[in-house]
């Protein structure tokens, strides 16, 4: 999912705008967009960051930084070129989404047989961000026209949309992705910002005022905050923002990331039975896990691993397999002296297609001569491939997939898994143990090394726990990755 910000003042917002945006990089590896106005001239500006961060691609763009303006948004997209700027039939505006549309090419095509034309296009795709607008373009107004889109639309998509009147804030109708309002007054100016992450403008000086409901549409200016749309009831917020994709100091409905890992890492020690020498978390978004680990089991915490962090990204976001396995080869540099002969306690956010897990970091450990090697990822096996965000895409990728694949030698359809997401079953059990066998084979085949005398465990947190740890009940939260359940068809099961 892409990071989207926008803001408004009664002074130049280029810096805010700026570095708001910037702290969105966690989210999306492939464009970073500006667009801004002062009433008058809107200008824009979108750079590849696939080799080169936001700051590098900005700072070296003279033209725009000389530019001045009180209105702007921003983008860090995980695949589209944005923003864009399209002319709709009530104005021209420019725009940015952070989501993912499912259908897209059954629409794209809807589109193009009524003589619609797209110009945005990558690998035989339509950019998302011009599907939303040809189909926000066939309402009466603009508010008239969001609803259209959502109406059309499988999957999730929440919009900031500069005019230059003012801004537009669009909720995905369900809330998968958040969308949160903040402001901040100096020297008699009023500044409102709206933001995927609250993390974004901490250190700009705004102040968190509420979040968006799902399906909410509001008008910022200066001057006023106006509701265009009331929210509605049916929030289903993205509980992998929690687990992974949301950036630790972030709040989603006034819920600390940090305080939902730490308290995810404690359960995980309650629950486990295992004698370790040290816990440790793959950086980044493991290590709080292990702290909370530590806090309850009193285990030390030794970093085993580090991130060696400028220039690479989250091996998870990026599309190409090939780079994934680059950075996850490059990024996490052993300590040997900490793990020779160790009993180690690994805590993941999750494990989604393995691949990296067995074929790098494990290896690393086995190669530094680790004994034991027990991991503990932060949520349960993930079972099918997410329709709300540009994530995983196919079930076949999916680690827990390919193992009951193995098991059986076929593919199981979706109506067979019910037995392998109870984890007190019978058959649960034997899925972990095949998925332990899996991973000790390929990880140690690949260290050159024999598995006698070595010890590998795998435990998941269950999603009983993995949902009490964000305080959210579950009925506001997507599961559908775990558990399959559909958020716009199935509630609590």
């Amino acid at each position: 999912m892409s990071g989207i910000v926008g803001i408004v003042s009664g002074k130049d917002c280029l810096d805010d705008l700026f570095y708001a945006t910037d702290y969105h990089s966690h989210l999306g590896t492939e464009y970073g967009g500006l667009a801004i106005t002062d009433g008058e001239r809107l200008v824009r500006r979108v750079h590849s960051i696939k080799k080169a961060q936001f700051k590098a691609r900005f700072f070296q763009d003279i033209d725009f930084q000389t530019f001045k303006g009180n209105k702007g948004i921003g983008v860090i997209s995980d695949r589209d070129f944005q923003p864009l700027i399209p002319t709709l039939r009530f104005g021209e505006y420019a725009m940015v989404g952070s989501g993912y549309i499912y259908n897209q090419d059954e629409l794209a095509r809807r589109l193009i047989g009524e003589g619609v034309v797209f110009s945005e296009t990558r690998n035989g795709g339509v950019n998302q961000i011009e599907l939303a607008a040809k189909l926000i373009n066939k309402g009466n107004d603009l508010v008239d026209g969001i609803n259209y889109m959502n109406n059309q639309i499988e999957g999730s998509m929440s919009l900031i949309l500069l005019g230059r009147e003012g801004i537009y804030a669009a909720r995905a109708k369900y809330g998968h992705t958040p969308l949160v309002l903040g402001e901040k007054e100096e020297e008699g100016n009023k500044s409102r910002v709206v933001a995927f992450e609250t993390t974004s403008y901490k250190n700009l000086g705004f102040f968190t005022k509420r979040f968006l409901g799902p399906n909410e549409i509001i008008f910022l200016d200066a001057e006023k905050e106006k509701q265009l749309q009331k929210p509605n009831n049916e929030l289903q917020l993205c509980t992998f923002l929690f687990v992974y994709t949301g950036f630790p100091t972030s709040e989603y409905e006034g819920k600390n990331v940090t305080a939902y890992r730490e308290a995810s890492g404690r359960i995980m020690a309650k629950r486990d039975d295992v004698e370790l020498d040290w816990i440790s978390g793959v950086a980044d978004s493991g290590s709080i896990y292990a702290d909370g680990y530590a806090n309850e089991s009193h285990v030390p915490i030794a970093p085993v691993t580090s991130k060696y962090g400028p220039g690479w990204q989250r091996s998870y976001t990026p599309p190409s397999q090939r780079i994934r396995d680059l950075i996850a080869t490059m990024k996490q540099v052993s300590s040997e002296e900490l793990i020779r002969e160790k009993r180690l306690g690994i805590t993941e956010d999750s494990i989604v297609r393995g691949t990296q897990l067995m074929n790098f970091y494990l290896v690393k450990l086995w190669k530094a001569g680790a004994k034991e090697i027990h991991i503990r990822p932060a949520c349960p096996a993930l079972m099918w491939p997410c329709k709300n965000r540009f994530a995983t895409r196919t079930k076949e990728e999916l680690f827990a997939r390919k193992i009951l694949k193995e098991m059986h030698g076929r593919w199981l359809e979706d109506n067979e898994l019910g037995a392998y997401l109870d984890v007190n079953s019978q058959q649960y059990g034997e899925m972990i143990g095949a998925m332990e066998k899996h991973m000790k084979e390929i990880s140690l085949s690949h260290a050159g090394l024999s598995p006698e005398g070595r010890r590998l465990s795998l435990r998941y947190q269950t999603l009983e726990n993995t949902l009490a740890s964000t305080g959210l009940p579950k009925e506001k939260l997507c599961t559908s990755c775990w558990d399959g359940c559909d958020p716009t068809k199935c509630k609590t099961k």
